[in-house]
């Protein structure tokens, strides 16, 4: 049995990963999603970068698991591959759901310079929070009316230090097992820093013909590949 841990993108909490957890619980394995500081039920919490590391270490640690499948969605892949650097032998996979990756002294935002600006706006006219994205953001990503309604009434605000501060690595993320979801919808190509650490013989890649929330709009196929990579 493994003990899936799962942990959305920004804005979300875990609340969306409803539509996976019964499919995963259905095969017989532990599923226990994260709710980071700051978000959801947390809400308004400052939180910095390491505060979401801590957040998925606890939860591990707290609940003493094992042949932990770490699953980090967007963003969160970044507080997620630092996670599963430090939870040691507890660790079977990381999974990458079209998320970013953490690279050693650089932060979300110096991975991403197109977008640095516009967030960075964001953060400062809300009291150090980045707004969650409007419903036409989601256009094109695969989802329905009210799946886009869903994602956007659910929404919170995600902690602005998130984003600027640096990861922080202890090794070589391709020494770590994973796999690397990619959504196609989202664009064709994994990132430069993905593109790499999938040269590994530890890292596989696998297509999703969908947008960048597949939790929410293919569920059962994302938690189709997860209960599969979970079988290596």
């Amino acid at each position: 049995m493994a003990n899936f841990v799962l942990v959305a993108g920004a804005w979300l909490g875990s609340w969306a990963w409803d539509d996976v957890v019964p499919e995963l619980r259905a095969a017989g394995h532990g599923v226990h999603p994260v709710t980071l500081s700051g978000l959801a039920d947390k809400r308004g919490v400052a939180a910095g970068q390491q505060t979401h590391v801590q957040d998925i270490v606890d939860q591990v640690e707290h609940l003493d698991l094992g042949d932990v499948v770490l699953v980090g969605h967007s963003y969160s892949g970044i507080p997620v591959g630092q996670a599963a650097e430090r939870i040691g032998d507890r660790l079977a996979l990381v999974a990458f759901v079209d998320a970013n990756v953490p690279v050693d002294r650089e932060s979300f935002l110096s991975a991403w310079p197109d977008g640095r600006d516009m967030v960075e706006t964001s953060i400062a006219e809300n009291e150090g929070f980045w707004a969650p994205l409007a419903v036409d953001d989601y256009e094109g990503q695969g989802l329905t009316a009210e799946q886009v309604h869903r994602i956007v009434d659910g929404s919170t605000p995600h902690p602005g230090a998130t984003l600027t501060e640096s990861a922080h690595l202890l090794g070589s993320l391709g020494e770590l097992p994973a796999v690397y979801i990619k959504c196609l919808l989202d664009g064709d190509e994994p990132s430069e820093e993905v593109a790499e650490l999938l040269k590994s013989d530890h890292w596989r890649l696998v297509e999703m013909d969908t947008g960048h929330w597949p939790m929410f709009s293919q569920p059962r196929e994302l938690a189709r590949i997860l209960l599969k990579a979970a079988e290596r």
